[in-house]
């Protein structure tokens, strides 16, 4: 029993030492820093300081490659990383203590086994991981604040980490906490939401000339009028890390799309960043 409330006694002390570093100087400073934060009331700028403090005391931030991982950039990681819980409890990223930033994209082997049967091993760059049970791999080139960008890979890999909670990642994040979300209704909305937006890219796909590699950055255009990126079309799994990063980073395509879908991110995440960005003055690249 005293190991045990030794042990509390030090997480608790290293919480508010987080929190100490996150002091009316640093703190707005760091929030200006991401434009997705803009509108946050005072209540809940204040639940994601103390959810950002206990991330910052929780996580071991480790750089490889030979990055020096700052405090800047640890407390920059750690904001976004306690978005998408800021209406959640802190209990859903327990069970892993790693996260490990890369300068940039990283190599990572894949193994796929194709309609034959046939397994394919190969080496693919990558800007986030997220391994079950194991640490969150970042590129700090993709993870740093950048008001020009659309993606998220810090929401995307944590998104995975919400999703792994219900023992796998498969789009079906755990829904014990969520009495007004049923399990079946949710799976219902996300296969036809996922089956929608695959004919959707297939679509596009077989407009695409022949000669042209649809993974090219020449064929970019033709995917810009998807509400999402086209990765998310990879399985459920990606379609929820995904959706996720949209959700809070640029919400109104999505949501014109999807808004069942939407909806019930709002119902999981307890948050609303479409009406709280607009009611902040902020419009979306997407936006109708």
């Amino acid at each position: 029993m005293l190991r045990w409330l030794t042990g509390r006694a030090a997480r608790d002390r290293a919480i508010d030492q987080a929190l100490a570093s996150l002091d009316a100087q640093v703190w707005p400073q760091l929030l200006a820093q991401h434009r997705f934060l803009l509108g946050l009331d005072e209540h809940s700028a204040e639940t994601l300081r103390h959810h950002t403090a206990w991330i910052l005391a929780n996580k071991a931030f480790h750089g490889a490659h030979g990055l020096q991982v700052t405090p800047d950039m640890r407390r920059s990681i750690a904001v976004q990383a306690a978005l998408p819980i800021l209406g959640l409890d802190t209990s859903l990223y327990r069970g892993w203590t790693q996260i490990v930033v890369y300068p940039g994209g990283f190599l990572v082997a894949r193994t796929d086994t194709d309609e034959a049967g046939v397994v394919h091993e190969y080496v693919q760059e990558t800007s986030g991981e997220s391994w079950e049970g194991g640490p969150v791999i970042l590129s700090w080139e993709d993870a740093r604040p950048d008001p020009d960008t659309l993606a998220n890979v810090v929401i995307h890999e944590f998104a995975h980490k919400l999703d792994q909670r219900a023992g796998g990642a498969d789009g079906m994040p755990g829904l014990r906490a969520h009495r007004d979300l049923d399990a079946r209704h949710w799976r219902d909305v996300l296969e036809t939401t996922f089956d929608d937006f695959n004919a959707w890219v297939d679509e596009i796909e077989a407009a695409i000339p022949s000669h042209m590699d649809p993974e090219s950055d020449a064929a970019a255009d033709w995917y810009a009028d998807l509400p999402l990126d086209p990765y998310a079309a990879q399985d459920p799994a990606e379609f929820f890390a995904v959706s996720s990063e949209s959700f809070f980073i640029e919400p109104w395509a999505m949501a014109a799309a999807w808004p069942d879908w939407y909806g019930l991110l709002v119902q999981y995440y307890r948050q609303d960043p479409l009406q709280r960005l607009e009611q902040a003055g902020v419009s979306g690249q997407t936006a109708p």
